[in-house]
């Protein structure tokens, strides 16, 4: 079946199950699944898709971005289109293109940048802050979280996912979470020395909220 919601025409997927709820999510930026009972009609669909049209359109802009994100190598705040030539040997950028031999060695390029890009940047941060332990630094995807300061364990983890933004606003993150070692909260105080070190950290949380 197909919905039109604000003009725009979906593709609509019923999957039928023993399900006492109604669930509904993006598969793609085109086709709306719907997981029900099977006792529920395709005109009671409709409507319930009409009744959640404004949740359903933020959920398609976010579908649509993460495709969009999806579709370039993102470098620093700067898409690029991904050319694979087969030979290769080294990863490199011409233009608006990253040039590499295959997926795979791209994505040992990503992971090697974020060691060398993190560390750089971490180095170079830490000396104007005071008193404070020395730490190991850890990088991983996390879906929820840009950052974690584990205190007791004196460790700072970053998501590598930051390497596809602007430097600055991992710059911002590594300053967040160093300053978690002066304040272990997000306390009226612990914003001070964010500010201290960043000014302009609420522009920076609105970015990385944004994208």
């Amino acid at each position: 079946m197909q919905v039109v919601l604000d003009n725009k025409l979906f593709e609509v997927e019923i999957i039928r199950k023993p399900n006492k709820n109604i669930y509904m999510r993006f598969k793609n930026q085109n086709t709306i699944m719907v997981s029900c009972n099977r006792l529920v009609s395709e005109k009671e669909i409709e409507k319930l898709l009409i009744k959640n049209k404004e949740s359903l359109l933020k959920m398609y802009e976010k579908k649509a971005k993460e495709e969009m994100n999806d579709a370039f190598f993102w470098y620093l705040g700067k898409a690029y289109t991904r050319v694979f030539d087969g030979i290769s040997k080294e990863v490199f950028f011409e233009q608006d293109c990253v040039i590499a031999k295959d997926e795979k060695t791209l994505e040992k390029f990503y992971i090697k940048e974020c060691v060398r890009v993190f560390e750089s940047e971490v180095n170079r941060i830490v000396p104007y802050f005071k008193n404070i332990p020395r730490f190991s630094l850890k990088i991983r995807k996390m879906k929820t979280r840009w950052g974690v300061n584990n205190i007791t364990k004196r460790t700072i983890t970053l998501n590598s996912e930051l390497l596809k933004k602007d430097l600055d606003l991992l710059d911002y993150v590594i300053i967040h979470e160093l300053c978690h070692f002066y304040e272990a909260n997000h306390s009226s105080r612990f914003w001070a020395h964010v500010q201290e070190f960043y000014p302009k950290y609420k522009e920076a949380r609105r970015r990385l909220r944004s994208v």
